[in-house]
C-alpha cells in the first residue's frame, strides 16, 4: 500500500489551498480516514478524519476552515484548507485514521504570516 500526499505549498495567511492524498493497493473507501499533521519539532496529530460512511469530524483547531472529503471512485482524499493560519504550517499526511498503512512522504503546507 502506498500513500501519495500532494498539493501543499506556500500561501499567506488568509489563503486556501487542498491537498490531496491517492491510495494505492488498497480500497480506501472501505476504511475511516483521516488527515493528520506535524508541525516542526512536534508529534503528529489527529486534524479530520471521515468514516467509511462519509461522517466527518474535525479537531477544534480547524473545525470551520477545513473540509475532508473523499471520491472513491478515484481512491482519493482531500482536505480543502481555508482561511489558513501560521500554526497550520506543518507536513499534512494520510492514512486510516489508526495508522495502519506505511506513512507516506506527507505534503508541506507553509502559510506565511
Amino acid at each position: 500500500v502506498q500513500l501519495q500526499a500532494s498539493g501543499g505549498g506556500l500561501v499567506q495567511a488568509g489563503g486556501s489551498l487542498r491537498v490531496s492524498c491517492a491510495a494505492s493497493g488498497t480500497t480506501f473507501s472501505r476504511y475511516a480516514v483521516a488527515w493528520f499533521r506535524q508541525a516542526p519539532g512536534k508529534q503528529r496529530k489527529l486534524v479530520a478524519r471521515a468514516s467509511s460512511t462519509g461522517v466527518t469530524y474535525y479537531t477544534d483547531s480547524v473545525r470551520g476552515r477545513f473540509t475532508l472529503s473523499r471520491d472513491n471512485a478515484e481512491n482519493t482524499v482531500y482536505l480543502q484548507m481555508n482561511s489558513l493560519k501560521p500554526e497550520d504550517t506543518a507536513v499534512y499526511y494520510c492514512n486510516t485514521v489508526t495508522g495502519s498503512f506505511p506513512w507516506g512522504q506527507g505534503t508541506l503546507v507553509t502559510v506565511s504570516s
